[in-house]
């Protein structure tokens, strides 16, 4: 179930991050309120997903899953596509994949930090 909420973490950060850049600031209050929602949702599965993993582990992965989301949502809407970009891309979700292949997921209550 981590794995569960890391991808939805991930997932909630195209949506704070879209709404950041629509907000102009904080002064378009509709954005705004989708960014600072979607940042809590973020963080709140973000949370979940550490207690019961190795937090180094669970952060490298949800910044990868929502920064390699969030540009391929980029060129979906319409931004720059390139050879040197879908490079980096595919080395990054090689990066999640093998945090995921490597990484045990620790007992909820452990006493392990």
């Amino acid at each position: 179930m981590p794995w569960m909420y890391l991808v939805l973490a991930g997932a909630s950060e195209v949506v704070w991050a879209f709404g950041l850049k629509h907000s102009h600031g904080f002064t378009e209050w509709k954005p705004s309120i989708i960014a600072v929602v979607f940042i809590l949702i973020s963080f709140i599965l973000f949370s979940k997903a550490a207690a019961a993993m190795p937090v180094g582990t669970a952060y490298a992965v949800f910044t990868g899953i929502g920064a390699a989301s969030t540009v391929i949502a980029g060129f979906i809407l319409g931004e720059e596509i390139s050879l040197p970009k879908i490079v980096l891309l595919l080395l990054l979700f090689a990066g999640i994949v093998g945090l995921k292949a490597t990484t045990k997921d620790e007992e909820a209550g452990s006493d392990q930090v």
